[in-house]
């Protein structure tokens, strides 16, 4: 278990760090220059935001690529609240206070559970196109994300690829609060905050732009080999 030091900035408004996810993937990527060139190594890129970021990490460590799909649970009529996370493979990870707090029934998360599920099987289908996911038992597996707030997400994440029995599980992400990072530091085998701006807001204040990632964006990274092929040293990169 550990923490790659990175980044602390400390200020009292909004710090735009990064121009894009593009640019933080490749800042992201000089920090995981210790999984280079390894043939164990996996970049999964939570969709949608997380994929531009990780195309970048997979391209500078010559690395395979693929999405991992995480839905949030919104609350019945609380939607901006989540209830909890479903991610690929029906892993469900529930925030107990939310859950607790807005009254929410078992029946009530399980209808969301569902609807939420039938979105994830669609996006899964839609983003690889007919491709099946790559194999991650035994593998060491870095999961990127664009940031991370509560971490509900990246949480549900980790526990479901738990079940895939990876050798190892790194997190990797531009922008974080340093509780968030510790917090996880005690769960996976490294994480990797590459800025912990203090106070933290929200994850969108770290970027100049942050426009939503679109399905045909994330469909066009995905089928874009970002391993040697398209690596630093021809500069290249779907637009």
């Amino acid at each position: 278990m550990a923490m790659t030091d990175t980044a602390d900035v400390q200020s009292s408004r909004a710090r735009r760090l990064f121009r894009d996810r593009r640019e933080a993937g490749r800042v992201l990527a000089d920090l995981l220059t210790a999984y280079r060139g390894r043939d164990d190594v996996i970049v999964l890129g939570l969709a949608r935001g997380g994929i531009p970021v990780a195309w970048e990490v997979a391209a500078a460590l010559d690395a395979p690529l693929d999405a991992f799909i995480v839905r949030k649970l919104g609350a019945p009529g609380h939607e901006e609240f989540a209830a909890g996370a479903l991610a690929s493979g029906g892993r469900i990870v529930l925030n107990d206070d939310v859950v607790r707090g807005l009254r929410i029934t078992p029946q009530q998360l399980r209808d969301i559970a569902q609807r939420e599920g039938r979105e994830l099987a669609r996006r899964e289908a839609a983003y690889r196109g007919g491709r099946p996911p790559v194999e991650v038992s035994g593998k060491t597996v870095i999961l990127v994300d664009d940031g991370l707030a509560t971490g509900a997400s990246m949480l549900a994440a980790v526990q479901a690829l738990r079940d895939s029995e990876p050798a190892h599980i790194v997190i990797a992400v531009p922008a974080a609060p340093e509780s968030t990072c510790r917090e996880f530091a005690g769960q996976v085998d490294d994480v990797v905050c590459a800025t912990m701006p203090t106070p933290f807001r929200a994850v969108g204040e770290s970027f100049w732009d942050f426009s939503q990632v679109s399905d045909d964006e994330v469909r066009t990274l995905l089928a874009t080999p970002a391993a040697a092929a398209i690596g630093r040293a021809g500069n290249v990169s779907p637009r």
